[in-house]
């Protein structure tokens, strides 16, 4: 009993720790494009990489942009810090944890910009900055989300699946 509860206490910091270090860098870099970027688009790989602001009302990636679902974006990141806060002390194995870690920091991030962007309650938008080829405009907490995801998409289809 004593050990299951220094791995929760482990898992737990481990996952903040991740979190927030995705917050701090999704936070820092929206801060840069916001004062570098607007009206001044860099590119950094011709035809294929670019930094360019954008203010998505929408989900990650563009998707729901300009349907008026900010509200209801901003409830769900909140319900997915939390469902991410509960999964983390169930998590048993340390990618586990990563996963979870990466998409609560995520959420968090994309959530930060929705409560200081708007005067509206979670009516806000999010920055994005990073621009591919035939893609929306996306930033570090949509990379976290996603990648954060795919981990936990392969843990369960290679570990659990067997």
């Amino acid at each position: 009993m004593c050990e299951l509860r220094l791995k929760t206490l482990v898992n737990r910091r481990t996952a903040g720790l991740i979190a927030l270090t995705v917050v701090l860098a999704d936070q820092l870099t929206k801060y840069w494009a916001r004062t570098s970027l607007i009206g001044a688009p860099r590119t950094v790989i011709p035809n294929l990489l670019s930094w360019e602001y954008a203010e998505n009302t929408g989900a990650a990636f563009g998707f729901l942009r300009g349907s008026g679902a900010g509200v209801v974006l901003g409830l769900a990141a909140v319900g997915a810090v939390g469902v991410v806060a509960y999964a983390v002390s169930q998590a048993t194995r340390t990618i586990e944890v990563v996963g979870l870690a990466l998409v609560g920091g995520g959420a968090a991030g994309n959530l930060v910009d929705r409560i200081t962007n708007s005067d509206e309650f979670l009516a806000g938008y999010v920055v994005d900055w990073i621009r591919l080829p035939n893609f929306p405009n996306f930033n570090i907490a949509d990379s976290a989300i996603t990648v954060g995801a795919a981990l936990l998409i392969w843990i369960a289809w290679r570990v659990d699946g067997r």
